[in-house]
């Protein structure tokens, strides 16, 4: 229907304006899935840490057993809490590596408190922010004691422990809310840009296209007026 500017020169305008639009949409879409790829790296690696934490919440509330020797005892093997120690030495070494090296297209968002900002519309104004948050065993914990110096080389130690591993099970879960919350959000997003797209979609080819079915009908009735001029016309020359 419009080729050129000539054809029909508002329409074109139009249409390409609509045309940028689409292509915005598109890009929006997938900087919007992009996004929900980084967040679900993130979440992947927390569950990880979760389970860490959990398992280090056993090993100190088994160190808090007063059955435990330890080294002001007269007697007894410490080898126990020895054997305790070690393992959530490892645990908090393993959350560590797995804070620093968690990146989806190099960006990392569980070693910093950086914030993120996704362009998930067609203006400047629509737009996403994200906000790291440190999950190293150095920045979680109480204020007094964080996960990387927990010990349980006695019941009392093994107790503040306890209460400093709860504190940090609580902080992952409140970010890993938050990233759920955000990528509901983007789900949603994506859902309105893909509506938005098909109508915008068809508006423009409303504009810019053929009507095939109006073209299809002209023709149909020029072609009948032409079989119908062409069989008067023979008809005629039949005659004498």
């Amino acid at each position: 229907k419009i080729n050129k500017a000539g054809d029909d020169a508002a329409g074109l305008a139009i249409s390409e304006s609509m045309r940028n639009k689409i292509n915005a949409l598109n890009q929006a879409e997938d900087n919007a899935n992009d996004a929900i790829g980084l967040i679900q790296t993130a979440e992947g690696a927390l569950t990880e840490t979760h389970a860490m934490l959990e398992r280090m919440t056993t090993l100190a509330t088994q160190a808090a057993n007063g059955t435990y020797a330890t080294g002001g005892d007269t007697f007894g093997d410490t080898t126990a809490r020895q054997n305790l120690q070690a393992e959530i030495d490892e645990l908090v070494k393993e959350i560590d590596r797995i804070a620093s090296s968690t990146e989806y297209n190099g960006i990392n968002i569980i070693n910093n408190q950086n914030t993120k900002q996704f362009q998930i519309g067609t203006t400047s104004s629509e737009t996403l922010k994200l906000r790291g948050s440190s999950m190293t065993t150095s920045a979680l914990g109480n204020s007094s004691l964080k996960i990387s110096a927990v010990k349980v080389s006695d019941v009392s130690s093994a107790n503040s422990a306890i209460e400093t591993i709860k504190k940090a099970v609580n902080q992952v879960s409140a970010y890993r809310a938050q990233l759920g919350a955000k990528q509901n959000r983007l789900e949603h997003t994506i859902n309105n840009l893909k509506v938005n797209n098909e109508n915008t979609t068809s508006a423009e080819s409303r504009i810019r296209d053929t009507d095939m079915a109006k073209e299809i009908s002209a023709y149909t009735k020029n072609n009948i007026l032409n079989q119908a001029a062409q069989s008067m016309l023979a008809q005629a020359n039949q005659q004498p």
